[in-house]
């Protein structure tokens, strides 16, 4: 079993798994968006070092049961599938990316066969951190027909581009209507992040990981004048891009406008809770440590969320003098898990005993986990083992939770068991 410190407890929590993700049974022991502020048009600190770092106390386990949970498959024959979300447009629909560039559409539980949009050939998809990485559907979808992808080009430097529906098909993207709004260079070919998402606020928020290679040998974690290993804000009401008149560093020449928190490594899947907007990140660890950062709704950006001075609560390497936001939760690297998959605060109605509970995962077991807030502080349990590589999980419209299968190309929707 694995360790875990949640919000400086140590908490240590038993559960259930089993490899048969399709048919047994696991039992464990929109909000409105609002008026925008002003945004200026774009246009790019370095941090003081000290030795402090954030330190766990050990505190009693708190126990909270999770549900007893089926997973029932919705769709199989994907091809890498990454990532699942909706349209918010009442349509029902959920859309599947799959990493070599396409987006699928499952409508009325059936897969429908032509791709939503096919973009394979602008998309390098070598290895296992490059290809079509995020997708996010504009607020206002069912208006403006806007939607917005995260992927590596050719070059496997990561792109945001901007799509819209056909005239004449709501099943159809116009591929000709792409429109690159932000291209950043890729050192390496891992650590990408990819994951993109509407705030409560309207604005794009844009995972970055760090650039790649091991350890963020160029420090781009830390430093500010890169948009690298960073969470961005922008507002893309425009044709091109504006820079929220509220992001933290607006009036930095020093750093970039577009950066609303720092110091992540790699984070694989970050959401907001539709009921209060708080934001979860799941950030992929060096070696050793995976942890889940938490930023509440209405705390404003310039969170330091430490990589790589730490990997989550323990040092990793350097020092500074800025204040660390350290993780909620984080779990090592025992047991063969390798690399985090955030997940969703559950919103749905069909496991009314989850409602308000963070799920996630890990990618190389299977193993997911819970995690709630209390007046006790941040509490975990183990939930159940799924057998497959989790890949991300996803949220329809009505806030029911799914689980992705990356290399056997299945998606899984949560029900009562």
């Amino acid at each position: 079993m694995n360790r875990f410190v949640i919000g400086f407890a140590a908490l240590l929590m038993l559960g259930a798994c089993s490899p048969n993700p399709s048919s047994v049974s696991f039992a464990p022991p929109e909000p409105t968006v609002t008026d925008l502020p002003a945004a200026t048009p774009t246009s790019q600190p370095s941090s003081t070092q000290t030795d402090a770092a954030p330190t766990a106390t050990e505190a009693p386990p708190v126990e909270f049961p999770p549900p007893v949970v089926n997973l029932r498959s919705i769709v199989n024959g994907l091809d890498k599938p990454v990532f699942l979300t909706h349209a918010g447009d009442g349509s029902g629909r959920v859309f599947l990316v799959e990493k070599p560039g396409r987006i699928r559409i499952v409508r009325d539980g059936a897969l429908l066969p032509g791709p939503y949009l096919d973009i394979r050939g602008l998309i390098k998809s070598s290895g296992n951190e490059q290809g079509l990485l995020g997708l996010a559907f504009d607020p206002q979808y069912g208006a403006n027909g806007r939607f917005y992808v995260n992927y590596s080009d050719l070059n496997g430097d990561t792109v945001v581009a901007r799509y819209a529906v056909s005239a004449g098909n709501p099943d159809l993207a116009d591929p000709g209507s792409g429109k690159i709004l932000l291209q950043i260079e890729q050192p390496y070919p891992n650590h990408n992040g990819g994951d993109l998402a509407f705030g409560p606020d309207g604005y794009l928020y844009i995972g970055m990981g760090d650039g790649g290679s091991g350890g963020d040998p160029q420090g781009n974690g830390q430093r500010l004048d890169t948009l690298l290993g960073k969470m961005l804000r922008i507002d893309v009401r425009g044709d091109a891009y504006a820079i929220p008149a509220d992001n933290p560093y607006t009036n930095r020449a020093d750093a970039r406008p577009e950066i609303w928190a720092y110091g992540l490594r790699n984070p694989w899947r970050f959401s907001f809770d539709r009921m209060t907007g708080d934001l979860y990140i799941g950030d992929v660890g060096q070696g050793e440590y995976e942890e889940i950062n938490f930023q509440p709704a209405g705390a404003g950006g310039g969170q330091n969320y430490g990589w790589n001075i730490l990997e989550g609560f323990h040092p990793y390497q350097g020092s500074s003098s800025a204040d660390l936001t350290a993780p909620v939760a984080e779990y090592d690297h025992s047991d063969g898990n390798c690399s985090v998959t955030g997940g969703y605060v559950y919103r749905g109605s069909r496991l009314p005993a989850l409602a308000g509970t963070y799920v996630f995962g890990d990618y190389c077991t299977g193993e997911t986990w819970v995690l709630r807030q209390s007046a006790d502080g941040w509490q975990t349990a183990d939930w159940f083992g799924m057998g497959i590589p989790i890949s991300s999980f996803g949220e329809d419209e009505q806030g029911e939770l799914y689980v992705l299968d990356y290399k056997g190309g299945g998606a899984f929707i949560l029900e009562p068991g």
